[in-house]
């Protein structure tokens, strides 16, 4: 979702229907909203030299999307081996027990009721095939199910929805909570900071340049809202439903609802600070 105000700095980047890293290639999904961006982001990952590849988020029920998914991996020498996900949205996960059947391949993720095969996720575990590395990298806060992977070889993160490529992201309440998103952002941070990740590549939006400073933005839009929501309580405006006309007036009325949702998160978290 995005409710980002007009905070300056937001990160720019293109949106890639191709190759996006040396062993990433966007296969983008045709299911365009003010949700969900451009499309989901199905993510196509394999060592150049190897025949074998990963796919991430092979988004929405549409068999369209999701033979064009296998297809494109087959034009490129590749055969889907294994099936990731980032989390259980349906614009992320609905499709992938169709894609498991059209590929032959397991669903990993976190969330066991996601899974097809007995092999889950877990954090730091690191995922391989034919060459390729994964790292699982726990990112709760969207969801409770969020995952990002780090590819260390393209010093690359994949976020799913916990970082867009454009706007920022709705903290799904009461399944998401603020208190994780921002110990998820910081942790994502320190990928940049310690390990070197520079590119996002998110589950919507364009590819993004600049990781330490993606992130950073995300921290600041946060702490901008935070602060927004707090003075709205304490000039009275209480509800959700009325914090949210008085924070998000600069946001499209369709995106409301899910506004809400943080809204409700960013209560929830304030009141567990002692903060209102």
């Amino acid at each position: 979702m995005t409710d980002a105000a007009a905070l300056p700095g937001q990160p720019r980047g293109a949106v890639v229907s191709g190759p996006a890293t040396e062993r990433a290639v966007n296969v983008l999904a045709p299911n365009p909203s003010a949700m969900t961006l451009d499309g989901t982001n199905t993510w196509i990952l394999s060592e150049p030299d190897s025949e074998l590849a990963v796919v991430v988020d092979p988004g929405p029920l549409d068999e369209g999307h999701l033979r064009h998914v296998r297809d494109t991996a087959e034009r490129l020498g590749k055969r889907v081996a294994l099936t990731l996900l980032t989390h259980g949205h349906p614009d992320h996960a609905e499709g992938a027990g169709l894609f498991a059947e059209l590929t032959g391949t397991r669903v990993r993720a976190l969330d066991p009721a996601l899974r097809l095969g007995d092999e889950g996720l877990s954090a730091g575990q690191t995922v391989a095939v034919g060459g390729l590395e994964l790292r699982v990298v726990p990112t709760p806060g969207h969801t409770h199910d969020s995952l990002s992977f780090h590819l260390p070889a393209d010093r690359a993160v994949l976020t799913g929805d916990t970082v867009l490529g454009r706007g920022t992201t709705v903290v799904a309440h009461p399944d998401g909570r603020l208190g994780d998103y921002l110990d998820s952002l910081r942790r994502l941070r320190s990928l940049a900071v310690d390990d070197g990740v520079r590119t996002v590549l998110p589950g919507h939006g364009p590819v993004l340049d600049d990781a330490q400073g993606a992130v950073e933005y995300y921290l600041a839009h946060r702490a901008h809202r935070l602060a927004q929501v707090e003075t709205a309580v304490e000039d009275g405006f209480t509800t959700p439903e009325e914090v949210v006309a008085r924070v998000y007036a600069d946001v499209d009325r369709s995106l409301w609802p899910a506004a809400e949702l943080s809204v409700r998160a960013q209560l929830e978290y304030l009141a567990d600070h002692g903060l209102i």
